[in-house]
């Protein structure tokens, strides 16, 4: 199982790439260093509370997004978890579609 600051990492730089920011640009208007931004996107280090929100209002995010389904005990559901973690890193509008994929293919399945 991944640790939290990983998975807090993974999400930064998706949301950050999807607000089309550079490290650089996140840091600035997050006013952490640049540095640090990489470093907790690789979940080198665990960021404190104070600055993940920093963080989630630099990217015009509701704090909790960065924290959405994160502690899971249910190992027996990875197949799940891995989709998710795909689907989360895809625009909103790649999202959409994949779910009406989804639909069509579950559609088929029962007919």
């Amino acid at each position: 199982m991944k640790e939290i600051a990983e998975t807090i990492g993974e999400r930064i730089q998706v949301y950050r790439s999807r607000a089309g920011l550079t490290q650089a640009d996140l840091a600035e208007k997050a006013d952490i260093h640049h540095k640090y931004v990489g470093q907790l996107e690789r979940g080198e280090k665990n960021a404190t509370l104070k600055t993940i929100e920093k963080i989630a209002r630099a990217l015009d995010l509701p704090f909790e997004v960065l924290f959405e389904a994160i502690i899971d005990g249910d190992t027996d559901n990875a197949i799940a978890k891995e989709a998710y973690n795909i689907i989360t890193s895809l625009s909103e509008k790649e999202q959409q579609t994949l779910l009406e994929l989804i639909k069509k293919a579950v559609e088929l399945k029962n007919t």
